[in-house]
């Protein structure tokens, strides 16, 4: 076994919420490195699953008529069921009801808190609901909470408190001292913006009778754990804290998250790790929003998009694909099903699609099926689209590490394109026509399915339905989502004698109605 691992995890998705494009983006970015590292063979713990405690859940299962435990067990169907329909490939969901999960919080605030981490104080301010969260007078904008813009209420009670604040500097030099720390670079430097401001201590309690329905204090069970504090911590339960085994996975080598989520990530949880003398995770990345006609995403708005209805129409893959072909990850991007269809129709039916139903089509009539060995290469002509072919998979490796999906792709896209030109410059349908050139004509298709064989090794973490029909459809045995790199990224593993077996069109045509 290596003793390389890979830890990545997505944030735990408010059970309360319909999963949008959003939830959708950052679990299949994480599936697609999960996938990767596996494929360098790695050993690799991929995370996700949901936040199911707070104001808002009670109030919606008052509101029911449910007890929350039954409001929040009905709901989280929906994430089971829209990581199933995406491929997600995840090693554990994690619910924030678990009883494995209350141990660790518990274990976590009852750790802070013999440390003196932890202290209770009066405390007035502004508490936003929508958000669970209080804010001095100073923090509002226009009267409103500085981060959704909704009212807030004032509220003065007893709670407990984290001692956050002095771990300002040492935050600041962490985050200098590691450029990987917080990535891309703009978000790195909105944080050190942040922490050039005083830094408060972080209220960590709701007291019962406002909140009932969370995690209890375990040094005072009249409270119960502000949803943070309660869900940041997952990511400590899933590898088994307080078990000291949970150190075979941590730290985390990748939380990705959305931006809007970035600060709670890098100092609430920063700073709970430094406290508990814990290392903190390899690499925050936070990555950009999903905007329709430059407008965020708003059910008010009425403009959210649906990931079932855009699977119903384009599938599962040209939905991922997308995704992380149109916009680099970290900056925004602005989604339409015009651009969609673009890239359905232009790089995935036309590019690839008809690249393989060609080379199957003239197999299976120039050579019964069944690929023959090749000729002698002729390496002027020959060599560009294999060398090409062959440096695929490091070339994607790279752009992965540095969470550059729309690089890798364009990197596989490139091989796709050089594939279509060699046919297109080999004219086997002219070779075929002559018996001399029979050598020449086995070459020409060989190289061609060399290639598409490894463009499926590369593509199989981002689309795996549509790696594994070209593999399947090449004839190959296995299965590209099982192999490594090393198993199976060589040109040489395509072997002569071959019989392939056409199946459906990979990307059919849409044809509007």
């Amino acid at each position: 076994m290596p003793s390389e691992r890979f830890f990545i995890t997505t944030p735990i998705y408010y059970v309360n919420d319909l999963p949008h494009i959003g939830h959708a983006y950052t679990t299949i970015a994480a599936d697609v490195l999960a996938r990767h590292h596996r494929q360098r063979g790695e050993r690799v713990f991929f995370l996700t699953g949901t936040d199911e405690h707070g104001q808002k859940v009670q109030q919606a299962a008052d509101r029911r008529g449910v007890p929350p435990q039954r409001h929040v067990d009905e709901l989280v169907v929906r994430f089971r069921d829209l990581w199933q329909q995406l491929d997600i490939s995840h090693d554990d969901f994690i619910r924030t009801t678990e009883p494995r999960h209350r141990q660790a919080v518990q274990r976590a605030l009852q750790a802070l808190y013999e440390r003196g981490e932890i202290y209770k104080a009066s405390y007035e301010g502004w508490y936003c609901l929508p958000d669970e969260r209080f804010w001095t007078e100073k923090e509002l904008v226009g009267g409103n909470c500085p981060e959704c813009g909704r009212p807030v209420e004032q509220v003065s009670e007893e709670n407990y408190f984290f001692k956050m604040g002095k771990y300002r500097d040492w935050l600041r030099a962490h985050i200098r001292e590691h450029p990987r720390f917080i990535l891309p670079e703009s978000r790195r430097n909105e944080i050190l913006g942040f922490l050039g401001r005083p830094l408060g201590d972080l209220c960590i309690s709701r007291p019962k009778n406002r909140l009932a329905w969370g995690i209890p204090l375990p040094f005072d069970p009249e409270y119960v754990t502000y949803v943070w504090c309660d869900a940041l911590v997952n990511y400590l339960t899933a590898p088994g804290y307080p078990d000291p085994a949970f150190t075979r996975w941590w730290p985390a080598d990748c939380h990705l998250v959305g931006k809007d989520i970035l600060t709670t990530h890098a100092i609430y949880w920063s700073t709970m790790l430094k406290a508990m003398e814990l290392p903190l995770p390899v690499t925050l990345f936070a990555h950009g929003w999903w905007t329709v006609k430059g407008e965020k995403m708003s059910k008010s708005r009425g403009n959210v998009v649906d990931p079932w209805a855009v699977i119903s129409e384009v599938g599962v893959d040209a939905f991922r694909y997308f995704l992380l072909r149109e916009v680099p990850f970290g900056l925004d991007g602005d989604y339409s099903r015009e651009a969609l269809l673009q890239r359905y129709h232009s790089d995935l039916a036309n590019d690839l699609g008809n690249l393989l139903g060609r080379l199957l089509t003239m197999v299976e009539k120039y050579q019964h099926g069944i690929l023959a060995p090749p000729g002698e290469p002729d390496a002027a002509f020959d060599g560009p689209l294999r060398r090409l072919a062959e440096g695929l998979a490091g070339q994607a490796r790279a752009a992965l590490d540095e969470f550059a999906f729309h690089r890798a792709l364009q990197a596989i896209w490139e091989v796709v394109g050089e594939a279509n030109r060699y046919v297109e410059r080999s004219a086997p349908w002219v070779l075929a026509k002559d018996p001399a050139q029979r050598g020449r004509l086995a070459t020409v298709l060989f190289t061609t399915a060399a290639a598409l064989r490894l463009v499926a090794v590369s593509l199989a973490p981002f689309l795996p339905r549509t790696a594994e029909a070209i593999w399947s459809q090449l004839g190959i045995e296995g299965s590209p989502l099982t192999a490594t790199l090393q198993s199976a990224g060589r040109w040489e593993d395509l072997r002569p004698g071959t019989r392939v077996l056409p199946g459906r069109q990979l990307f059919p045509r849409i044809v509007e109605q």
